[in-house]
């Protein structure tokens, strides 16, 4: 008896299958800088590389504050703690005073913990948290540090698979 084959496509990377994602949130801002210290800068859109973070920034050129000590490839912090640390504090944060990469907006960063996730067409890693330091404070404004506080100050997350992100992008969790 003879088998017949059953022709099945061939798929390249962009149509590779992956579970499900379920929406979380939005990505509401991005932010990058070429140099550790110099003003962040807002963009709509930043390829995101594997293995290394957002081209054209600090810490995917190596080029941050705390390079090569400390590097996050790509930094996230919460739209809603950004919200509440100039409610609160009276703490300029919405410029990218803040010093992270991308801001989010409708969940909370801490479901991340251990997970995988994507923004878009990119997937990314949850690599640890990311209090803020005396540093900022430093280049920014008096009590930055005290209004990000231990545990406002953003995560810190590995790029895993590249692509694009751009403002507006959805964030789901597989």
């Amino acid at each position: 008896m003879r088998l017949s084959r059953r022709w099945v496509p061939r798929v390249g990377r962009a149509a590779r299958a992956r579970p499900p994602a379920t929406p979380v949130g939005r990505l509401e801002a991005i932010f990058v800088t070429d140099a550790g210290g110099a003003p962040m800068r807002s963009v709509e859109s930043v390829e995101a590389v594997a293995g290394s973070g957002l081209r054209g920034d600090r810490y995917a050129e190596h080029a941050g504050y705390w390079s090569p000590l400390d590097e996050c490839q790509v930094t996230l912090i919460a739209g809603e703690v950004l919200d509440e640390v100039t409610r609160v504090y009276g703490v300029a944060v919405h410029h990218g005073e803040h010093r992270r990469n991308l801001v989010t907006r409708g969940f909370d960063l801490v479901d991340l913990t251990g997970r995988s996730f994507t923004i878009g067409d990119v997937e990314l890693a949850y690599d640890r948290p990311r209090p803020p330091c005396r540093y900022i404070a430093s280049i920014t404004e008096a009590g930055m540090t005290r209004a990000l506080g231990a545990r406002r100050g953003g995560i810190c997350a590995r790029v895993t698979e590249g692509g694009w992100l751009r403002v507006g992008d959805e964030v789901a969790l597989p």
